[in-house]
């Protein structure tokens, strides 16, 4: 089974459990969906270790990701995302950034909105160090750790750039997050810029992989972007004018 195929099956039963997005609705092509359930998993992401040791957690900008981002910044961590497509680039909430009791709404895409500033990839260098553990939504994720979402491939994309300036390693965990439907063992053959996830957690269960599989670790693979990204996405201009300057 190729990757669109297991998409379009999943996307079948995901629809039985997701929530509409209120731009794209039920086109699961444009957004990663939140579902029944995310809180819990975002309960059981908050109980783990590496949360716990983490200050600087990147959380992409999904759906399903809006309960963790309020623990994260009620938790006093500083919250590491991007925009949409990573069209603004990487964006930071530091501790302290949203007043006590607004954190809920500052984790809606729209809250993020106020709170967020934009942040260079140098700044995130200088001032972040590095970054403590990642965490992704996905379309589907394999309990060998392989994970794919919508097809552009954005969330390997961010780890290439955050391991270009050096802040993530082999070593960094990164965390699957998805509903019970969406995690499927089928055979998929891994690209050499697939990032293995060594968590997957659903409402019901946190699966430690202990993949086989290395994460990737050479950055952008810049013969493999796709038209128009690096015009269009801030810190990959800004990675490129550095390597040709």
């Amino acid at each position: 089974m190729d990757r669109n195929e297991a998409r379009r099956k999943i996307w079948e039963e995901l629809r039985k459990v997701a929530k509409p997005d209120s731009r794209f609705h039920w086109n699961f092509a444009e957004f990663i969906a939140d579902y029944e359930g995310s809180d819990q998993g975002a309960e059981l992401i908050r109980n783990l270790d590496v949360y716990k040791k983490s200050q600087v957690i990147f959380i992409t900008p999904d759906n399903n990701m809006e309960k963790l981002r309020e623990f994260a910044l009620k938790d006093k961590k500083t919250l590491l995302t991007t925009t949409y497509g990573i069209n603004r680039g990487f964006q930071v909430i530091y501790p302290g950034d949203v007043p006590e009791g607004r954190e809920e709404l500052a984790t809606t895409l729209d809250g993020m909105e106020k709170f967020m500033k934009a942040i260079s990839l140098k700044e995130i260098k200088e001032k972040l160090v590095k970054v403590d553990m990642l965490v992704t939504g996905a379309s589907a994720i394999t309990p060998s750790g392989i994970r794919f979402g919508k097809g552009h491939g954005y969330f390997d994309l961010e780890w290439a750039m955050l391991w270009e300036i050096q802040v993530v390693d082999p070593k960094t965990p990164v965390i699957a997050v998805g509903h019970d439907c969406q995690v499927v063992d089928i055979d998929i053959e891994t690209t050499p810029y697939d990032t293995i996830v060594d968590y997957i957690v659903t409402p019901t269960r946190v699966i430690n992989v202990n993949s086989s599989i290395p994460k990737p670790s050479q950055g952008i693979i810049w013969d493999k972007l796709e038209q128009g990204m690096i015009e269009n996405i801030p810190p990959l201009q800004e990675l490129y004018d550095l390597k040709h300057r």
